[in-house]
């Protein structure tokens, strides 16, 4: 007998949980500027909750060759990516719509 889903009750192969999640997030991507004039990529509005941004943090940096880190339901890349990143994080699951570039 297959798993079961806590949250929506349907069997493992069935749930749907994760892509309601995806198309429930607000998410924002702007450019801020830190230490010593660097550009950072700053992608905020996911639910870390619901989606698990440390693993969508470890794709987008193997995507993009960059450094970055995912803590408190915000990831930043070093470097300038807001573009690509819209593109992959539709990829990913998440609408276009959804998603806000700044």
């Amino acid at each position: 007998m297959t798993d079961m889903c806590a949250t929506c009750g349907l069997s493992s192969d069935l749930c749907v949980c994760d892509t309601i999640a995806k198309e429930s997030q607000r998410i924002i991507v702007k450019l801020e500027k830190k230490k010593f004039g660097k550009a950072y990529t700053v992608i905020e509005g996911i639910n870390e909750h619901e989606v698990d941004t440390k693993s969508l943090a470890k794709k987008l940096k193997n995507k993009f060759a960059c450094g970055g880190t995912a803590k408190k339901g915000i990831i930043e890349l070093q470097g300038d990516h807001r573009r690509k990143v819209k593109e992959e994080l539709m990829k990913q699951g998440f609408l276009a719509e959804t998603i806000h570039v700044k």
